[in-house]
C-alpha cells in the first residue's frame, strides 16, 4: 500500500466518507472509488455495477467491487438516478486500480437533490479524514 502522499486526490470531485468520489458534470455525477480506496482494496477483479434506469437513496448499496482480497459494497454518495454505466469494466476492472478517476469511474447519475453533492467532502476535507483515521 502507498503513502497517502502518494496518492491522487483530484480538486474537481468531491468525496464521500465511505471512499466513493463524485465529479458534478452538465445535470449529472459520475462516480466511483478514491485513490486511497483502490489502493488499500489491491488488485480488482470483478466490479458489480447497476443498471441505467436504477434508483438509489443517498447512502444505498449500489454495486460491489471484487479485489484479491475482499468484496466491498459501493455506496451512493448522492441519491439518484443511475444514467449510465461504464460497461468497460466488465472487460477490464484493473482500470480501477490504474486510473480511478478517469477510466475507472463506475456510475453516471442523475442527483435528486443535486444540493447533495455540496455536503460531500472537499479534497482538502477527506485528506483530513484519511490522516486522522
Amino acid at each position: 500500500m502507498k503513502e497517502i502522499s502518494e496518492l491522487q486526490f483530484p480538486e474537481d470531485v468531491r468525496y464521500a466518507e465511505d471512499h466513493e468520489w463524485a465529479r458534478p458534470g452538465d445535470g449529472t455525477a459520475r462516480i466511483g472509488i478514491s485513490d486511497y480506496a483502490q489502493d488499500q482494496l489491491g488488485d480488482i477483479v470483478f466490479v458489480e455495477l447497476p443498471q441505467v434506469g436504477d434508483t438509489f437513496e443517498k447512502g444505498a448499496e449500489f454495486g460491489t467491487v471484487e479485489s484479491v482480497k475482499a468484496v466491498s459494497e459501493l455506496y451512493m454518495p448522492v441519491g439518484g438516478e443511475i444514467v449510465g454505466i461504464n460497461t468497460t469494466l466488465e472487460d477490464a476492472p484493473e482500470n480501477v486500480n490504474n486510473a480511478p478517476y478517469t477510466d475507472g469511474w463506475m456510475i453516471e447519475v442523475k442527483p435528486a437533490d443535486p444540493a447533495e453533492l455540496d455536503r460531500l467532502m472537499s479534497r482538502d476535507a477527506y485528506l483530513e479524514m484519511l490522516k486522522g483515521s
